[in-house]
């Protein structure tokens, strides 16, 4: 696993612990497996961002601290310039950069995602809270509870998140959106 999924994990165990709140306690808010949680936690499996989103509101913490290690101090703006959002590879298909890593209390979440092609049609997940995709580049196939819908560059899509969804990179490019998880 990655030298960054461990240490994603070691932070939410330490914030879980010093807000009492049991391993067991996490997965069942998450609707996930303990063990499955706790093979997260210790690094072992990449978390999706969509259950990292989960955690940080369950920990009362920004997703930055999650992410970085650092606690987010911006609360009038911040400015993330051209790659240089942190980058997090949380699954084989997608890889996350994300824009607003230093601004507190967001009531949002915006990611730059890059979805590579040829993976075939990815995990399906789901998470409380809406999210808007906007494509940036390439075609991307969105899988949304029982649709699939085709989106172009310059095509959007807002959708109540806890429906299971996953996105797909058509043809032989790389897709690339935006995300703004709510």
């Amino acid at each position: 696993m990655h030298e960054k999924s461990k240490e994603i994990g070691l932070r939410i165990k330490e914030l879980r612990k010093l807000s009492n709140i049991s391993a067991k306690e996490m997965s069942k808010f998450l609707g996930i497996p303990v063990e499955l949680y706790k093979k997260y936690e210790n690094g072992e499996e990449d978390i999706p961002v969509s259950l990292l989103f989960e955690v940080a509101q369950k920990l009362n913490v920004d997703m930055g601290l999650l992410l970085t290690g650092k606690e987010t101090r911006m609360h009038i703006f911040t400015v993330t310039r051209k790659g240089k959002g942190v980058k997090v590879k949380r699954r084989e298909d997608y890889e996350y950069e994300s824009l607003a890593e230093k601004f507190i209390h967001k009531k949002a979440e915006p990611f730059i995602v890059t979805v590579k092609p040829g993976k075939g049609k990815p995990k399906m997940n789901s998470h409380p809270g809406q999210e808007f995709d906007y494509v940036l580049k390439g075609t991307l196939k969105v899988y949304i509870h029982n649709h699939e819908i085709i989106l172009n560059e310059g095509d959007s899509i807002f959708f109540d998140s806890s429906y299971k969804h996953a996105m797909e990179a058509v043809g032989d490019k790389e897709a690339k959106f935006l995300a703004i998880i709510m």
